[in-house]
C-alpha cells in the first residue's frame, strides 16, 4: 500500500479520556457513522492497526476510530504523541478527542453504576484512582485537538455532539432514530415523534417478552403482523417525502423518535428498521435506544 493511497482515503479518530466520561458511547456513535472502531487498543499497536485496516488498496477502510484509555501501560501513553506524529508523516489525517468530566461527576457515575474503576486496585480509593488517571493521561490530554467536558451531557447529547459539532460527518443531513418508553416521557429534543402503542405488543407473548426489538425472535414476531408492516411503510414514506425539505433548509441533524409503552420491543424494532431503510441511501444514520442503554 502506498502512502498516497492511505492519506487520500483514511481518517483516524482517536477517542481518549477519563473513565466514565463517555468513551464507549462516543465510539458507538462513530460505529453507527460507519467508522471501523476498536476500543481499548494498546497504543503501541495503533500504527499496525491503521496499516492493517488500509492494506486493501481496492477497498480500504476510509474511517477508523480507536479508543485509548488508562488501561494502557504508562510508557505507551507517553508515546502517543510520537505515534500520532509518525502517522501524520505517513499522510494519515487524524484527530484526537479527549472526553473529560468533573471529578464529582465521575465519582457519582461510578457510584450510581457500581462499576469498578480500572485503577481501583490494591486498596486505592475511587478518589485517588481518578487523580492517578488524570496524571497518567496527561501526555494524551495535552495534545488533544479538542477536550470535551461531558459533565452536563446525557448519552443522547453526547452522540449528537459526535455526529455534528465535532465534525465526524460531512455536510449531509444526519439522522438519529431513537426509541423510548412513553412512561418515562418523550425525548425533549425530538424533531418527529411516532407513537407505536397502537401496534400489537410482544410484551404479552411470554416467549419473546424478555427479549428486545433487536432480537431475531421479536423481529420475526413483529414482521408477521400486517399492521406493523403498514405502519413502517407509511412512516418511511412520510420521512422520504419530508426529510429532503429539512436538507433544503440547511438543517444538519434531525432526531426521529419512536415510542411505545416499555421502549423495548415495538419502538426498538421500528427504529432499527427505519435506520436500515435510510442507510441504503445515506451515510449519516445513527440509532439510540434509551431504555436499553
Amino acid at each position: 500500500m502506498s502512502e498516497k493511497t492511505a492519506s487520500s482515503a483514511t481518517r483516524l479518530v482517536v477517542i481518549s479520556g477519563m473513565s466514565g466520561a463517555g468513551k464507549t458511547i462516543a465510539l458507538r456513535a462513530l460505529e453507527d457513522l460507519d467508522y471501523y472502531c476498536v476500543d481499548n487498543l494498546p497504543a503501541a499497536l495503533m500504527s499496525a492497526f491503521v496499516a492493517a485496516a488500509t492494506i486493501d488498496t481496492e477497498n480500504p477502510h476510509q474511517r477508523l476510530a480507536v479508543g485509548i484509555d488508562v488501561r494502557n501501560r504508562s510508557e505507551d501513553l507517553q508515546r502517543v504523541p510520537a505515534i500520532l506524529a509518525g502517522l501524520a508523516q505517513q499522510g494519515i489525517e487524524y484527530e484526537l478527542i479527549f472526553l473529560d468530566a468533573r471529578d464529582d461527576v465521575l465519582f457519582k457515575r461510578y457510584s450510581d453504576t457500581r462499576r469498578r474503576h480500572p485503577l481501583t486496585g490494591d486498596g486505592i480509593s475511587l478518589t485517588d484512582a481518578i487523580m492517578l488517571e488524570r496524571k497518567r493521561l496527561k501526555p494524551v490530554s495535552v495534545i488533544a485537538n479538542r477536550v470535551v467536558d461531558t459533565s452536563e451531557l446525557n448519552v443522547h447529547q453526547l452522540r449528537r455532539l459526535m455526529a455534528t459539532e465535532l465534525g465526524m460527518v460531512g455536510g449531509e443531513l444526519s439522522l438519529l432514530f431513537e426509541s423510548f418508553a412513553y412512561k418515562r416521557g418523550v425525548p425533549a429534543d425530538a424533531d418527529f415523534v411516532f407513537d407505536a402503542r397502537c401496534l400489537p405488543n410482544p410484551h404479552w407473548d411470554a416467549r419473546v417478552r424478555p427479549l428486545s426489538g433487536r432480537d431475531a425472535a421479536v423481529k420475526d414476531w413483529l414482521a408477521a403482523k400486517p399492521e406493523v408492516m403498514q405502519y413502517l411503510d407509511e412512516v418511511s414514506a412520510f420521512l422520504d417525502t419530508w426529510l429532503p425539505r429539512f436538507e433544503a433548509d440547511n438543517r444538519s441533524y434531525v432526531t426521529i423518535c419512536l415510542g411505545c409503552t416499555g421502549g423495548r420491543h415495538r419502538s426498538v424494532y421500528l427504529a432499527e428498521k427505519l435506520a436500515e431503510h435510510f442507510r441504503a441511501t445515506r451515510e449519516q444514520v445513527l440509532t439510540f435506544h434509551r431504555e436499553l442503554e
